[in-house]
């Protein structure tokens, strides 16, 4: 049995150490996960694209919170192929199905984002 003691943070305290391992799972990202990399230097230069086309607050916002999803479903396909690896290596067809999933929300999230682009340049440009 492990005798450590669980330290139930509250009020401010607790959204520090949030934030601390929150910029930690960040950091480990952008370092290890070679997907998570691509698709962040694909952000930075769109968001310039962004503000350099002049789309409205709106719809600078639609597209920001589009690719930011992109980003947060890696994080939750890592997460998840990180718990499916830590229970076990060896191969398991639920194993495979999770891992997939987690691809499956990935793509569904860059299909959603280029959806928005799509709308956005359409009305922009040719409305």
């Amino acid at each position: 049995m492990n005798d450590k003691t669980v330290i139930k943070r509250t009020g401010l305290s607790r959204i520090m150490y949030t934030l601390v391992h929150s910029s930690n799972g960040v950091k480990w990202m952008i370092k290890n996960e070679a997907a998570f990399q691509q698709e962040l230097m694909l952000l930075v230069p769109l968001t310039i694209l962004t503000f350099w086309i002049d789309f409205t607050a709106l719809q600078t916002l639609a597209i920001m919170l589009s690719m930011l999803f992109v980003l947060f479903a890696e994080m939750t396909n890592t997460a998840i192929e990180a718990v499916v690896d830590r229970v076990g290596l060896e191969y398991h067809e639920l194993s495979g199905v999770a891992k997939n999933i987690g691809s499956g929300i990935v793509t569904l999230s860059m299909i959603m984002s280029l959806m928005v682009w799509g709308v956005m340049l359409y009305t922009h440009f040719c409305a």
